[in-house]
């Protein structure tokens, strides 16, 4: 196992978790039950889930598109899932 790759993925899928749309989904969770250990399985196994689709992704794409590339192309997508949830129609 590259530790260091382990180390910089974690703190950066850490810090981009926190205050995220999830968490406050979990938070609302939680406070809407006395279960919390339900609501804490629930969202680790989504996150889970949420993650290894990911990773298994970005493998599969990395065989066709460089990894240069492959950055700037998911930088533009956050930017415009950003964009389109400020300008959507509540």
């Amino acid at each position: 196992m590259d530790y260091s790759v382990f180390i910089t993925t974690f703190i950066t899928i850490f810090l981009a978790e926190i205050g995220d749309k999830t968490q406050f989904a979990a938070m609302a969770a939680a406070s809407q039950t006395n279960s919390i250990y339900s609501v804490l399985l629930a969202t680790v196994l989504a996150l889970s889930l949420a993650g290894t689709l990911g990773v298994i992704s970005g493998s599969l794409l990395s065989r066709f598109i460089d990894p240069v590339k492959m950055k700037y192309i998911s930088g533009c997508a956050f930017i415009m899932m950003g964009a389109w949830i400020l300008v959507k129609k509540p």
